[in-house]
């Protein structure tokens, strides 16, 4: 359904108050200045075991609350429908991003590539859960299982790709590969927070709502500016590969976020149910496809995958994407 001229611009006027307040976010500021401090070779940094704490809290505390909201949702055939569109859609994206990738960067970058494209980045997920709650938009707790189920099915489909058009056969039997993507332990920990969620007492669970909730954002912030430090630090070798797979870090998940932004319409009628999956069609990983990466694919570049992830898609999706996917979904 379209709406009116007039009403299409007042969507417009208002998505791009949307897009300034999320450039001013502090969450996204915070980032900002993690890549401003590696600019200016500030001795800023975030202790690794410190960032690696705060990593392991943000999806504790998504996984978690998703737990408690799926345990007031009555489990019905849009939550069948819901986990199996993000399924296939995560296994999917690696059979078209491949090819595009195949002929420029050689088989085993396209196959790690094109796995971390059909994947997802946690972060990304939490910034946009983080978005929804400024927009004051709510969206159902079976998305976080949809963002858990989102990370194996694309590093199988990689590797499947990679087992057919190699020229060596990789290190690694596809099943190891399998059960090494869903112990991961960001997927394990989101899975499994997700069920002692599910499963807890409601009040018990509100002994620990202020660790859970009240200090989130604080965290995030934090978290987000290791990341700036981060990426920061990557971009000057990323860049020297040229322009290709800069372009492909943008245009891709744009395309993606796009299409899902507008395909999701009838599989989820929320609307903040439609940008998580949006946005996850969006993200790339740059945590557990690299993990999985060095077991089953150890040609393939780290130095390029991670920083086109984290550096370049990463940035897009929580300062562009997001607003342009929300104003995507206020159009139908």
């Amino acid at each position: 359904m379209f709406f009116s001229e007039e009403k299409a611009k007042d969507i417009c006027v208002m998505d791009f108050q949307i897009l300034i307040n999320n450039l001013t976010n502090p969450s996204l500021l915070f980032f900002v200045l993690g890549i401003l401090a590696v600019k200016l070779k500030s001795d800023l940094e975030i202790p690794a075991t410190s960032a690696k704490f705060i990593a392991l809290y943000l999806m504790l505390s998504i996984g978690f609350k998703g737990g408690q909201e799926l345990s007031h949702s009555e489990f019905n055939a849009g939550i069948i429908w819901a986990l199996l569109f993000g399924v296939v859609l995560s296994a999917a994206v690696p059979f078209y991003t491949f090819f595009i990738l195949k002929r420029k960067l050689g088989v085993p970058n396209a196959a790690a590539i094109s796995a971390a494209y059909g994947s997802i980045s946690a972060v990304t997920f939490v910034a946009a859960v983080s978005f929804l709650e400024i927009q004051g938009a709510h969206f159902g707790g079976h998305m976080v299982a949809v963002m858990a189920l989102m990370e194996a099915p694309a590093i199988i489909s990689g590797v499947i790709l990679l087992r057919k058009y190699s020229e060596n056969k990789p290190a690694g039997g596809l099943r190891g590969i399998i059960i090494h993507a869903f112990t991961n332990g960001s997927v394990l920990l989101i899975l499994g927070s997700l069920v002692i969620g599910l499963i807890a007492d409601e009040k018990q669970a509100e002994g620990i709502k202020p660790f859970i909730t009240d200090i989130f954002k604080g965290f995030l912030a934090v978290f987000l500016l290791d990341m700036g430090i981060n990426s920061g630090k990557k971009l000057k070798a990323f860049f020297k590969t040229g322009y290709f797979s800069s372009m492909f870090a943008v245009l891709v998940p744009l395309v993606n976020g796009c299409v899902v932004a507008v395909l999701s319409h009838w599989i989820a009628p929320e609307a903040g149910d439609r940008l998580i999956f949006a946005i996850l069609a969006a993200s790339a990983s740059y945590i557990a496809v690299p993990a999985a990466m060095k077991l089953a694919n150890p040609e393939a570049d780290e130095g390029l995958y991670v920083p086109m992830a984290l550096a370049v898609t990463f940035p897009f999706n929580i300062t562009l994407g997001m607003p342009i996917y929300w104003m995507i979904i206020q159009f139908f």
